[in-house]
């Protein structure tokens, strides 16, 4: 997986210690001789799109620096029932020790480039994009927004200082649109990115006419809406769909005609790929 080499390392590492407790594995610890080696193999067990190879590459050699690694797919390539992902040469207890904080990262990233994926295909030949959230699981955000983008996704803001996003308790406080989009632009300055989130059509012609944003999120509007609002914006505004959606409704909010579509289960909900580890026997 691309991305920041000491990001993935810090998230390995916790994810190590938070297995390992304060007992360590006394599984392995009681059944492996020291020093004993084994080969075997990362599978998948079912079509999907690899993601988090960076993480479990690392985890194993956090345990085992010397051990042995074989790349047969790569993160962003599609696999099938029965493919193999990496092969494997080295220390068997620590093999043992690192396989399931491997397999939870491995298959729960995969899982998240896989529905992506899926979504992605759905509406393939339409303008529109699918682009993730901040709804993702805590500490992992990083690794899950380079999943999205390997399943063919894009990333929204990665985090509260990246854009300006205006939802509707910003409103409520600030006392309406245009105060909130006055305050904002007073502060944020020239080059940061402002999006404003909207209900009804009627939120939109506000937002409109006071002074078009760079963003405008379409909130749990039904398709024939989302096209009346895409036809009001003429292209002043970048427009998102956002709520609700799944992957039979996709294609219909798709048609709509907006520029982006963002899902947020896609990273917190998405069904991990179901990936395993086949040890040989010991050498």
């Amino acid at each position: 997986m691309r991305g920041d080499l000491f990001t993935i390392e810090e998230i390995v590492r916790r994810a190590l210690a938070e297995d390992f407790g304060c007992g360590g594995d006394i599984t392995t610890e009681a059944i492996v001789p020291a020093g004993r080696r084994v080969t075997g193999r990362i599978v998948s067990r079912q079509p999907g799109v690899v993601a988090g190879l960076g993480a479990a590459v690392c985890a194993f050699r956090l345990l085992d620096p010397q051990i042995k690694l074989s790349k047969k797919r790569d993160d962003g390539e599609r696999v099938t029932a029965g493919d193999t992902i990496l092969q494997i040469e080295g220390n068997a207890g620590a093999i043992l020790t690192s396989e399931r904080t491997v397999l939870n990262l491995l298959g729960h990233l995969s899982g998240v480039a896989t529905t992506t994926a899926a979504l992605v295909d759905t509406i393939a030949g339409r303008r529109a994009r699918v682009t993730c959230t901040r709804k993702t699981t805590p500490g992992l955000r990083a690794l899950e927004k380079c999943a999205v983008r390997l399943g063919g996704g894009t990333n929204h803001r990665y985090g509260l200082g990246d854009a300006v996003l205006i939802k509707d308790n910003h409103i409520v406080i600030a006392g309406g649109i245009r105060p909130a989009i006055e305050r904002v632009k007073a502060a944020a300055g020239h080059m940061r990115k402002v999006e404003l989130e909207v209900d009804t059509l009627d939120q939109l012609e506000e937002a409109l006419s006071a002074g078009p944003p760079d963003a405008v999120l379409l909130d749990n509007m039904r398709p024939e809406t989302l096209a009346r609002a895409v036809a009001m914006v003429a292209g002043r505004s970048t427009t998102e769909a956002s709520g609700g959606i799944t992957l039979h409704s996709i294609r219909e909010i798709a048609a709509s005609g907006v520029d982006y579509i963002s899902v947020g289960w896609i990273t917190h909900s998405a069904p991990a790929l179901d990936v395993a580890l086949d040890l040989n026997a010991a050498m």
